[in-house]
């Protein structure tokens, strides 16, 4: 059910820039391209890989992706695209940010642009930060490995979690998570919220999906 659900989210979002201008849609594209060029700049990161199961490292698989992130120029990018919104049709409200977020999910990445993994049996940690990029319709139903190297059942989709510090605090964080179906077909969640090398897909089944999306969050 939530596999289908995103997939109707995705959809809504080709649909929404199908419907703008040519124009306006091709320059959302190119602004978007351009970002996915200067993060890609530095890929693929040469990841190595430790312990039995044998999983690629968090530290580096998290490092690669936020640089990655990190090397796009978000003020000059959300400048041209409020500029060409404000400079061309006035479209519905919500539209124009459906179409940017279409165009980022329609250029992710597939992970072999993204990490360089001699071992093809190794397990792709799913990190709170790969899932942070992840497209909506990525991963679906690979198996999920736990760090003991038991199947623990079926990917099924990511979900955020956010928390404040408690009443000496007011700072907030918000980590994406996964969920997954066990053998019996129920969702399950990692009881452990912090996830490094806790659970892993297998990389030779991962590699060609897409995996590193640009976050519209980013954008001011």
């Amino acid at each position: 059910m939530l596999a289908a659900l995103l997939g109707l989210l995705a959809h809504s979002f080709v649909g929404a820039a199908q419907e703008l201008p040519r124009e306006m849609a091709a320059s959302i594209d190119e602004i978007v391209s351009q970002a996915y060029s200067s993060a890609a700049a530095g890929l693929p990161c040469e990841i190595k890989s430790r312990g039995k199961p044998k999983m690629l490292r968090w530290e580096q698989v998290d490092r690669c992706l936020n640089d990655a992130a990190n090397r796009v120029a978000w003020e000059e990018i959300s400048r041209r695209l409020a500029q060409l919104q404000s400079s061309t049709a006035k479209v519905p409200p919500g539209q124009f940010e459906r179409a940017v977020a279409a165009s980022l999910e329609a250029h992710a990445l597939p992970y072999e642009r993204v990490f360089a993994v001699k071992n093809p049996e190794v397990l792709l940690p799913l990190t709170n930060s790969l899932l942070k990029y992840l497209p909506a319709d990525s991963l679906e139903n690979l198996p999920v490995t736990d760090n003991y190297g038991t199947d623990v059942g079926t990917f099924a989709g990511t979900y955020a979690y956010e928390r404040t510090g408690g009443l000496a605090s007011a700072n907030t964080y918000r980590l994406a998570l996964f969920q997954y179906r066990d053998r019996n077909g129920n969702i399950q969640t990692a009881a452990d919220k912090l996830l490094l090398d806790s659970f892993g897909v297998p990389w030779k089944s991962a590699m060609a999906q897409r995996g590193f999306c640009l976050p519209s969050d980013k954008l001011k």
